[in-house]
Parts: structure tokens; C-alpha cells; sequence
């Protein structure tokens, strides 16, 4: 993986509207710095308007991101393959929660729907016809011009019937049973950060000073040390001068998962660490990384809007969290172990049988695939899969990070970053 950050040469006359849109998004988080108490925000809101500000972030700009040509990709990109296997133990779990009609797939941070599409395709490709006849699938994504791409390509793959309308997709006051799919998402919730001084949490704040930059301040919420508490880690634990960050959202988000399921499972898939080894002596610098034209932006302030910022995942605090709102963990495993429990083998077993499987599309595949298992690749991707039964409940929960499946996979202890070509 190439560690260097393109410099501003790299920017062809073409791509000066992107520019434009940056310094714009710079200007307004400027002026919202400049008009703030102490005239600093936490980099939690800076990370929140540099990724999500409408029509200037990151992700809510025309320009789709995950592709050969854009930043970086991510499993679903490289090939449909991966969303064949997660069919594979989309229909198990189905099956488990005794084939409920209608069963939802809730996929947070769609874009394009490419992961729904290789499912749902995987779906067809295992003659799944009962599973079809009842499944809709919801994207929940934050880019309208992601959302138009999906509902196109939806429709000329024949799949147009499967998709919940925009919008109005469910009547989501009403609890369903399903699977809510996080792929590479809860890495991008914003996250502040801090930095142990003299064995005091010390919050890092974004000013202006001829340029965004980092400032130490007070915690602006007790929630930042209660976090590390509830993970096992009292900041006496840190070293002096460690810096790191601590996603809040997780918690915001996981209340909207509970209330939109009624019965079913959570797959979230992502790199990240336990929090021991997250906040351990190996990451002392913290893990907040750019990343921008499959190249590694070490500086989270270049170009507010085109630079996707993105930090490890606490997969402590998300166990946790999940089991006060009814959750349990099923299982904490790789990525890499997971697709092999799931059906990988089996898949490219059915792809090489294909009589219209060509020496290409036989040699992506398998290009693909070692990227998904790799530990220096995606490999080392962690899977959490959470199950809420029906009546379960917040505080009614315990949670079994070691899996009490017969089957399970086994918890282990790992991560890993974005997949770069070059």
C-alpha cells in the first residue's frame, strides 16, 4: 500500500470544480469555527460536514467513491462473488428466524447498491425463489444521487420489484424482521478525538489558524471517558501522549437499528479491533486515516469534501452497546473466515462450472478473492454478527462475544484498513 498523499499537481483542469466545491466547504466550516465558543468545533462536527455536508462532502457529491477509478474499494466492488457468499448466509439466517413474511435487508450506506445487487443476484443464482418472493430490500443512504444510480441499476437488472420505494420504504414505525447489513459504514460515523496528558483525557479540537489544525482542550462531553470506561480502560491505562478517537454515533445508531428491528440480525462488517487492542501500545497515533485516489491522506484537514476520513472500529463498544438494546453477539470473527464458513469455495465451485465463465472474468475472480481473504488485504476484516429475537428487549440481552451457534465462528482478534489498488 502506497502511504503518499497526492499533492496538489495532481489536480487536472477537469477536476477543478471538485476544487472549488472543497474550498467552499473549507470557507463554511471556517466561518462556523470562527462563530463558535472558543472559536474551535470538535473534530467529530468536522468530520460530520467534511463527509456529509449536502451537495460539498465527501459522500453526498456526484462523483461515486468506491470504484476503480475513485478513492478506494471496498469487497462488494472487487467482485460480485463476495455478495453471492453473504446470500448464501442471508438465506440461513432466514431460515432461522422461521422464514418470516415479509423479511427486510436493511443496508446502511448503499451507494450504488452494489452489495444489494450481488446478494439479491445470489439469491437468483441459488434458486432461492422462496426467499425472493418475500424479501425487500432498503437502502439507507445519504446521497440522492447514489440513490437515483441504485433504483437505475435495480430496474435493468430486473430486480426493481425487490426494491422498497424510496423514501417511504417501510412503514418504519413498525418494527420488521430481517437483517440489517453494515458494510464499511460504522468507519465512517465521526469520531472525536483526544489525546492522554499527565493521565488526563484531553479532547483534540479543529481550529483556524491560517489552516485547519488540531487544539487541546477540556472534554467537551463525560461520555468520551465513560466510553473507555464501559470498554475496560480507564485513561490511567493509556500511555502519556497517546492520541485516539471514540465514535458517539455508534450509539445513536444502533437505537435506530433496534427500533426498526423487531426479530433478526445485524452483519457488520468492517476493519477495526477490540478496544484493547485498539487503544493498545500499537496505535499510539490513533487510527484516523484519509484516503483519496487509492492513496493513504495522512493530513485530515486536505481538501474538506474530497478526501474520505475514516477511523478503526471500536467492535468492543458496538457488542456492548448492541446488548443494552436488546442484541446479542452471535459471533466476532475475520473476514476472512466468515466468507469461508459462509460458502466461498462453494461459490467459485459454481463459477468455474459456468460454460460462459471466460479465462477474465475466471481470473478476476480469483484476483478478487484473494483480496477479500488476505490478511493484508481485507482479510483481516472484522465480521460482528448480533441477533434480537422477538420480546428481547433493552437490558434483556446478554451478550456471547464467543458465539453459542453449534457452528459459530470462532472470535478472534484482528483488523485491517481499505483495500488500495496501486
Amino acid at each position: 500500500m502506497t502511504r503518499e498523499a497526492p499533492s496538489s499537481a495532481d489536480h487536472s483542469p477537469s477536476d477543478r470544480s471538485s476544487v472549488d466545491r472543497s474550498d467552499e466547504l473549507a470557507s463554511r466550516i471556517r466561518a462556523e469555527i470562527e462563530s463558535s465558543p472558543g472559536r474551535r468545533i470538535g473534530f467529530a462536527r468536522y468530520m460530520e460536514r467534511a463527509l456529509y455536508e449536502p451537495d460539498l462532502g465527501y459522500y453526498r457529491q456526484p462523483a461515486d467513491r468506491p470504484t476503480d477509478a475513485g478513492d478506494f474499494l471496498t469487497a462488494p466492488e472487487t467482485h460480485a462473488i463476495f455478495g453471492w457468499t453473504l446470500a448464501r448466509r442471508i438465506e440461513e439466517m432466514w431460515v432461522e428466524l422461521g422464514r418470516p413474511r415479509p423479511f427486510a435487508l436493511i443496508e446502511y450506506g448503499a451507494g450504488s447498491g452494489t452489495l444489494g445487487l450481488s446478494i439479491l443476484d445470489g439469491l437468483r443464482r441459488h434458486d432461492a425463489a422462496d426467499l425472493l418472493a418475500t424479501i425487500r430490500y432498503e437502502p439507507v443512504e445519504s446521497n440522492p444521487n447514489r440513490l437515483i444510480d441504485l433504483e437505475d441499476r435495480f430496474g435493468k437488472a430486473g430486480l426493481a420489484g425487490l426494491l422498497a420505494a424510496s423514501g417511504t420504504p417501510w412503514n418504519r414505525a413498525v418494527p420488521v424482521s430481517g437483517v440489517i447489513l453494515a458494510n464499511e459504514f460504522l468507519d465512517a460515523l465521526p469520531v472525536h478525538r483526544f489525546v492522554v496528558r499527565g493521565g488526563e483525557l484531553i479532547e483534540l479540537f479543529v481550529t483556524w489558524q491560517e489552516g485547519f489544525v488540531e487544539v487541546e482542550g477540556e472534554p467537551s462531553s463525560p461520555a468520551l471517558a465513560e466510553r473507555l470506561a464501559e470498554d475496560g480502560l480507564g485513561v490511567g491505562q493509556l500511555a502519556e501522549g497517546q492520541v485516539g478517537e471514540i465514535s458517539l454515533g455508534l450509539g445513536e445508531w444502533l437505537e435506530e437499528a433496534a427500533a426498526r428491528l423487531d426479530r433478526g440480525y445485524i452483519l457488520a462488517i468492517d476493519y477495526g479491533y477490540d478496544a484493547a487492542e485498539l487503544y493498545g501500545p500499537r496505535r499510539l497515533a490513533g487510527t484516523l486515516l484519509g484516503y483519496r485516489g487509492h492513496r493513504v491522506e495522512e493530513n485530515p484537514f486536505a481538501a474538506p469534501g474530497l478526501v474520505d476520513l475514516t477511523a478503526h472500529v471500536d467492535f468492543t463498544a458496538v457488542a456492548q452497546l448492541a446488548a443494552g438494546r436488546g442484541f446479542r453477539t452471535v459471533s466476532l470473527t475475520t473476514q476472512s473466515e466468515f466468507l469461508v464458513a459462509a460458502g466461498l469455495e462453494a461459490e467459485l465451485r459454481v463459477l468455474q462450472a459456468s460454460p460462459d465463465l471466460t479465462l477474465a472474468d475466471y481470473t478476476r475472480a480469483r484476483s478478487g478473492i484473494v483480496r477479500m481473504l488476505d490478511p493484508r488485504h481485507m482479510g483481516r476484516f472484522r465480521v460482528l454478527t448480533l441477533e434480537r429475537e422477538t420480546g428481547l428487549r433493552y437490558g434483556g440481552a446478554t451478550p456471547d462475544s464467543a458465539g453459542s451457534r453449534p457452528g459459530a465462528p470462532p472470535h478472534r482478534s484482528s483488523g485491517a484498513g481499505r483495500s488500495l489498488t496501486g
